[in-house]
Parts: structure tokens; sequence; C-alpha cells
């Protein structure tokens, strides 16, 4: 189903927990101005049908003690299928690892890397990344300052989109 089929209350439900998935029902009813039984319904079913994946807190990782983050992108030795999804499921067992995105061009990955200070994520390149089957070389950047970390879809785009179709 895509951001066209749902209307316009259900896109704003979206915007607004997206936005902050802690208010109450009585007030996101409120904003997208409908009452809240049927608010609640709503917001089940964007659940159900995968709209909603989850509700989470922005975790400060300095804060926690995190102060190196870094993107490694990796080229393997054999794209097969089968060799794509184990080196999938490795990177998803790494606790350094964030986020796993495989890539179309001379990358075949990159991997957003987490981790409390420099030899901590030394000891992860060298031990397991680089040490992991099939992988044939890894690139490293590491992260001198974020300009912009902003989850989630533009719903502002997605309006421009249904107004374009509509």
């Amino acid at each position: 189903m895509t951001g066209a089929r749902l209307d316009e209350i259900d896109r704003k439900i979206l915007a607004e927990l997206q936005a902050d998935g802690r208010m109450t029902n009585v007030e996101l009813a409120r904003r997208v101005g409908i009452s809240a039984p049927p608010c609640l319904r709503r917001v089940r079913a964007l659940e159900e049908t995968g709209f909603i994946r989850g509700y989470h807190a922005d975790i400060n990782a300095r804060e926690l003690g995190f102060e190196v983050q870094v993107f490694a992108m990796v080229r393997l030795v054999s794209q097969s299928e089968r060799d794509l999804s184990a080196f999938e499921a490795l990177a998803r067992s790494w606790p350094l690892v964030r986020e796993c995105h495989m890539l179309n061009g001379e990358i075949d990955f990159i991997l957003k890397c987490t981790a409390p200070d420099l030899p901590s994520f030394q000891r992860f390149l060298t031990e397991s990344l680089t040490a992991a089957p099939n992988v044939a070389s890894v690139k490293t950047s590491l992260v001198i300052r974020c300009a912009k970390d902003e989850p989630g879809v533009p719903f502002d785009v997605v309006e421009d989109r249904v107004a374009a179709l509509g």
C-alpha cells in the first residue's frame, strides 16, 4: 500500500507520530481533527498494516559514552544471493553495526557503526569485519560531525505527491 492510498487523516496521524511518538491518543486526535476512539482505531490499523513499525526513544549515544561513529564501505568477494544473505546475517549480529545497507556499484554494503572509542572500533574492524568470510576489502570514514540526522519520511513530499496524483 502506498502513501497515496492513505487518506489525509491517516497521513496526518503518521506525520504527528513520527514527530512525537509519545503523545497521548487524545492529543493526537485533537491535532488531526477527529475524536479519540476513531483515532485509536486508525493508529491500530496503521500498526497492523505495517505503516507503523514501532516506537523508539531517540538516545544520545555520546551521553552513554559512544564517542565514535564510522561508516564502513564493504566489498565482498562473491555477490551470490547466498553470500549476500550470509553477510547480512553476520552484520545483524554485530552490536557496533547500527545500520547495514546493500548498495549497487563498487561497494556492496555500507555499515554505520557506533563505538565508545577508536580502539574499540579498531578491534571490531580487525577482529570481526575484515576477518569475516567473503570480505574482500573495507574502507572506513570517521564521522567528524553530523549536520543532519532526521529519521523517517518527509511528509511534505508525501503530500506533494498525493496532490500531484489527485
